[in-house]
């Protein structure tokens, strides 16, 4: 039996598909499509394999280029000012979630997904995540601590002095003295080993960043409420 074709069927592309569900909050959904055709890729490419040596070979490739391409993203391209505008997500239910609310990357393509809306989704997380990292930093070095108080004591005594003196009528003398608190600053900083706490800060908060954004699958923008609707 033939079936006679529907002038009124529509064929929506794939990328303008794939922009909707974006655009509309369906992330999850987007996600779960990413995850299947991977999936389906695996799938197709095992069942043409002659050996299950070559399956688990291929399999184990497979997942240690998506954990490399891990190491090649910018988290932060999508980034904007608005991200940290908002409320912030909920710590318990939406940031860390439930146990089945993790799983591997199915594909580069799908761990580039969740790094990018993971970030954006938990920017506000991720920033209160590195203030702690750091303030620990401070902690296990107390130079770089006595540094960065020293640095924010110098530029406090700069302030009230230039006020009390009024160095705003001397402008070129305002700026040498400026000038001169900076450089002053900078000697204190270095000596007090402050980029060191810095960059370890940023190392371990950006390796928290892209594995948790990688292996956190996107959950929906507005969560189920959990109490029994009246």
């Amino acid at each position: 039996m033939v079936f006679s074709s529907n002038p009124l069927s529509l064929s929506v592309p794939e990328p303008a598909f794939e922009s909707w569900l974006r655009d509309s909050g369906y992330l999850e959904v987007l996600d779960h499509r990413t995850a299947t055709v991977a999936t389906t890729t695996t799938t197709t490419n095992s069942d043409s394999s002659t050996t299950s040596t070559t399956t688990i070979t291929s399999y184990l490739l497979s997942h240690f280029l998506t954990f490399l391409s891990l190491f090649t993203l910018n988290p932060f391209t999508k980034l904007t000012a608005d991200d940290f505008s908002g409320q912030t997500p909920s710590w318990t239910y939406g940031f860390l979630g439930l146990c089945d609310s993790y799983s591997f990357p199915s594909s580069p393509a799908q761990a580039r997904l969740r790094v990018h809306e993971n970030v954006k989704r938990y920017a506000r997380n991720y920033a209160t995540l590195f203030i702690i990292f750091f303030a620990c930093t401070l902690y296990q070095m107390p130079l770089a601590l006595v540094g960065l108080i020293s640095c924010l004591a110098l530029w406090d005594v700069f302030k009230f002095c230039g006020d009390r003196w009024g160095l705003d009528q001397y402008p070129v003398v305002q700026q040498c003295l400026i000038r001169i608190a900076q450089c002053v600053a900078a000697v204190i900083l270095i000596f007090s080993n402050v980029q060191m706490a810095l960059f370890c800060a940023l190392g371990i908060s950006y390796a928290g960043i892209i594995f948790h954004a990688a292996f956190r699958t996107l959950a929906p923008a507005k969560q189920p409420s959990r109490g029994r609707s009246k």
